[in-house]
């Protein structure tokens, strides 16, 4: 990546160098991590390398290994990280009373406001870019918890599955562009409402 701008002071073209922004000195790794967040979503998964990390924190090509020792080790702390910050979001929507229909639906309305923010790190935390998830326990007590709280949140375990694979595999099918319920025209900001729709209709029984 070529950092060189001109600037035209004195009606001659001067060229300077776009310094790389910097992490605070003593906070390596969160630097490091958000870089690779912001490389994930705002480029690719196939552009998130160590070095591309490295060159985006504003660091030696060296410095990701005193933290990560292969790319793999990123990975899996990107996604412990967004399923930590999933688990967030649904706490957040359980808080909210009322009948059953409509802590589903503020649980699956929250569970897309992760999707549609953080479109790449959900393909990450669910795809196939992590094969050895048994080897790094961290990850899948992570992904557990998220189970876990849903559940809790209804008070009925199976409940709680049963609506994590509705709407996760409602999201995942918007992310593979296989349905569309807006997000096409107007982008994945839409997900949430369309997900509480769906789901209100979906689980409306006489339980409530």
């Amino acid at each position: 990546m070529n950092n060189e701008q001109y600037s035209t002071e004195s009606g001659a073209a001067v060229k300077t160098v776009e310094q790389p922004r910097a992490y605070h000195h003593g906070d390596l790794r969160n630097g490091l991590l958000e870089a690779a967040r912001c490389i994930l979503e705002e480029q690719s998964l196939n552009a998130l390398t160590l070095r591309a990390v490295a060159r985006r924190a504003g660091v030696s090509h060296a410095a990701p290994y005193r933290h990560f020792p292969n790319h793999e080790a990123l990975l899996v702390e990107l996604g412990v990280e967004g399923f930590q910050e999933l688990r967030q979001y649904i706490v957040e929507a359980a808080k909210i009373t009322g009948p059953e229909s409509d802590r589903i639906a503020n649980i699956g309305a929250a569970y897309m406001r992760f999707v549609a923010k953080r479109p790449a790190v959900a393909r990450l935390m669910f795809g196939s870019q992590l094969p050895n998830r048994d080897k790094f326990p961290a990850l899948a007590e992570a992904a557990d918890a998220i189970g876990n709280e849903i559940g809790s949140a209804l008070h009925d375990t199976n409940l709680g599955l049963a609506v994590w694979s509705a709407v996760h595999g409602l999201a995942m099918l918007v992310l593979e562009n296989v349905i569309d319920l807006g997000q096409r025209r107007s982008g994945l900001h839409v997900l949430p409402s369309r997900a509480e729709i769906l789901l209100r209709s979906l689980f409306s029984t006489k339980r409530d």
